[in-house]
């Protein structure tokens, strides 16, 4: 929707009156007010004298007074250099006034950004159940810490152990069972499918003895499956160079020696 045009300044007053109006709302930098007033009146001399009187009356700072307040209350807020960085850059502050602000403040404060995240982590997380690695660091970064301010962070908060990552939460609903048999109707051997699931880091420790169960009941049969895999290929077995190809294709999908064997035998045949 559209927005209503402002209703013009008739004197400079009106100019005056706006000016104070969004200063009590919140601070503004000396060109973020302008802009505010060009909308109010096209009159930039009434714009200069508001100005003017609003910088000498304090309420308004320059650009480098500006950050160096906005650093004093982020700080304070538990907000890290990057995240301040950011915005005031957004506010038109050029980046040596606010490194400079950003220094002097840490300097004139002892702040100690490594302690701030650590304080910041603590207060945002009691444990890290119900969340992950991925979404701690993600909101963190956010909140302008670097990545060596955050690992420092979670190696003092004393639930750090409860902290894993997204894959890993989600390997904890997995059913191996199921799983495994995903992966072989996907025409994968053994040693590929066990690759496969320690990569997404589910817990393989029964791995052996469901594999031995789905072979008796006959759900997975991997002899079988690589003679249907190799027979998807055209390779030509009465050559050496493409028997040395099949094999190390049939190797690369995971399936054993003897596996391999029997399906060049049973392809002969």
């Amino acid at each position: 929707m559209q927005r209503p045009p402002l209703r013009q300044a008739k004197t400079i007053d009106n100019v005056f009156n706006s000016a104070y109006w969004h200063l009590g709302q919140q601070d503004f930098t000396i060109n973020e007010i302008r802009i505010k007033l060009e909308r109010k009146t096209e009159n930039q001399q009434w714009i200069d004298t508001v100005l003017a009187r609003l910088i000498e009356g304090g309420y308004l700072k320059n650009d480098y007074d500006f950050a160096v307040r906005y650093c004093e209350l982020a700080f304070s807020n538990q907000l890290g250099k990057g995240a301040i960085k950011r915005k005031l850059q957004i506010r038109g502050i050029s980046a040596t006034e606010i490194d400079n602000a950003i220094e002097q403040v840490m300097d004139e404060q002892n702040v100690d950004s490594f302690e701030m995240a650590t304080s910041r982590l603590l207060n945002r997380f009691v444990n890290f159940y119900g969340t992950n690695k991925e979404k701690v660091y993600n909101q963190m970064t956010a909140k302008g810490f670097s990545r060596a301010e955050i690992d420092h962070a979670l190696a003092q908060h004393p639930q750090r152990d409860t902290l894993r990552s997204k894959l890993a939460v989600k390997a904890d609903k997995v059913d191996l069972t199921t799983e495994i048999i995903k992966l072989f109707n996907k025409g994968k051997g053994k040693t590929l499918i066990l690759q496969e699931l320690k990569q997404r880091l589910i817990d393989v420790s029964d791995f052996e003895e469901t594999l031995y169960q789905l072979t008796l009941t006959e759900q997975i049969d991997f002899y079988q499956s690589c003679k249907t895999e190799l027979a998807k290929k055209r390779y030509n077995l009465t050559d050496y160079k493409d028997k040395s190809k099949a094999y190390a294709y049939l190797s690369r999908k995971g399936f054993d020696s003897d596996e391999i064997k029997e399906a060049m035998k049973l392809d002969d045949e």
